[in-house]
């Protein structure tokens, strides 16, 4: 899985960010591994430099092999409170899509056979 990291010039941390957030996408999606052939973050602040509650977002572009792309996004306080925040979401996001692909003994549905 490829992970790409893009930031506004707001945001701090440089290459130290982006490391820390491809490594916790890694790790916190590594059960979808098989799927996800491309993660898209995008890391903004809200508020141009001044400090705002919830003033950061992150938004999360998944690429799926076979399927359609799976959005999501998170504001909060702090950067990694907004990235925790959206990869929580576009992992129930992920359960929810790849779940309809399957029936409930693992086998491939109607759904999933129209989508290759």
């Amino acid at each position: 899985m490829q992970i790409q990291v893009n930031t506004d010039d707001h945001i701090q941390g440089g290459e130290g960010l982006a490391q820390w957030v491809r490594d916790e996408a890694a790790d916190r999606l590594s059960r979808f591994k098989d799927y996800l052939t491309r993660l898209e973050v995008f890391l903004t602040d809200i508020d141009g430099g001044k400090s705002a509650v919830n003033d950061k977002r992150c938004r999360l572009e998944a690429r799926l092999a076979g399927r359609q792309p799976v959005t999501v996004t998170a504001e909060a306080d702090k950067m990694a409170g907004a990235f925790i925040s959206a990869i929580e979401k576009l992992s129930s996001a992920l359960d929810t899509d790849l779940g309809r692909a399957k029936d409930r003994h693992g086998r491939d549905t109607i759904r999933a056979a129209g989508q290759d």
